[in-house]
């Protein structure tokens, strides 16, 4: 296969400013990939670990942004409730 997404490692610290759009579209890219009928087996490991990676990321950005948006709620309930 020709058109392989790049496998980028991500213990060395660059998925760190990974967007998380350009993290779902690289997860497509290895799913449509995974899912295709010519499936390379020498880079199969090395994606579906990639792909666990990138979850991980999205997962970790879903999170912190739920707590950024919780956050910013209560400081507004907070703001509404110390007006007279």
């Amino acid at each position: 296969m020709t058109d392989q997404p790049p496998i980028t490692d991500s213990d060395n610290g660059t998925d760190d400013d990974l967007a998380y759009v350009d993290a779902v579209d690289e997860l497509e890219a290895i799913l449509a990939e995974l899912e295709g009928d010519e499936v390379d087996i020498d880079v199969l490991g090395a994606r579906v670990r990639r792909a666990a990676a990138l979850i991980r990321l999205c997962r970790d950005r879903v999170a912190t942004a739920r707590m950024d948006v919780e956050q910013v709620v209560a400081e507004l309930d907070q703001d509404g409730n110390d007006s007279p």
